[in-house]
């Protein structure tokens, strides 16, 4: 594989593990982040250094890993915006969750800038960012799907091609979005019912994620609260945001989707009591609380 010049905007938790894929690929590769001493671990990492103007001159590729529309189009057009100073040619992989429209609207500017960009939501959480084994959601150009495939082929595991615009992969991230936010709350709703009838969260674990009703979610965040561990993987906070989205999207096509409604006001109420920061597994405390229920590893 050539090596190729690209820049990393968002260092956290997905974002990190997809620029060091990107390092052990071979590529030359410029994280940033608003924690300088995220950025400067990646530097020792191995990281390329120097100004935000020089990565821009450089790169062929921009990967940008932040939370969402507001902070993607700040990026790409704010003071200092990349757009102004990468190369023609270049190409812009935009990751974060956001609606269909916003994509399609950073293709067309980038355009009118001589970039390509392609529309690049990711799933399969920070293990697999590292590891270089993410799913990308990924609609575009033919052109940004070939100015893009260098770091494609060093992030991901699965890339599916959804569409010569941009657009469709956010609209694909949205379905993933409602069925994720949904089975999370789900498996904390089952998880929290199941104590009231003697079941333990471990056993809860042991015996549903052999059985029918299992799903990668609860695979995945149950164990976080049979072992009391809230580090936020993914945190609370995410699901308000995505889920808002995936309902602002229904709502513009005349769709009813109760069930992210429900999920999402479990959310809600899990930010609202403080617990925005914590692994979105926490959502099971919303449910406890209510129902008088004592968590693994929280005091009676």
């Amino acid at each position: 594989m050539s090596q190729h010049n690209i820049a990393v905007v968002g260092l956290g938790s997905m974002g990190y593990g997809m620029a060091q894929s990107l390092l052990k690929a071979g590529h030359a590769v410029q994280g940033f982040d608003i924690n300088p001493d995220t950025a400067r671990r990646f530097e020792a990492e191995g990281g390329l250094t120097g100004s935000l103007r020089d990565a821009a001159a450089r790169s062929d590729i921009l990967i940008i890993v932040v939370l969402n529309a507001a902070q993607t189009e700040n990026v790409l057009f704010g003071e200092n915006g990349w757009a102004a100073d990468l190369k023609e040619g270049a190409t812009v992989v935009g990751c974060a969750t956001v609606p269909p429209e916003f994509a399609r609207d950073m293709a067309t500017r980038c355009a009118d800038h001589g970039l390509h960009y392609l529309d690049a939501p990711i799933s399969g959480g920070a293990a697999k960012a590292a590891l270089g084994k993410l799913s990308i959601m990924a609609s575009g150009t033919p052109d940004a799907f070939v100015g893009a495939a260098p770091a494609l082929d060093a992030m991901a595991e699965t890339v599916f091609r959804l569409g010569d615009a941009a657009g469709a992969g956010s609209a694909m991230k949205a379905v993933n979005q409602l069925l994720a936010g949904v089975h999370i709350a789900a498996m904390a709703e089952a998880l929290t019912f199941g104590m009231t009838q003697g079941v333990a969260p471990e056993k809860f674990v042991e015996v549903i994620s052999q059985c029918a009703g299992n799903s990668w979610m609860l695979e995945n965040r149950a164990p976080h609260i049979v072992a009391g561990d809230y580090t936020p993987r993914s945190s609370v906070d995410i699901w308000p945001k995505d889920l808002g989205i995936v309902l602002d999207i229904a709502k513009s096509a005349r769709f009813s989707a109760p069930l992210t409604a429900a999920a999402l006001q479990q959310f809600l109420a899990a930010s609202g009591s403080g617990l925005g920061a914590e692994d979105d597994a926490a959502v099971a405390k919303v449910y406890a609380r209510n129902a008088g229920l004592v968590l693994p590893g929280e005091d009676a």
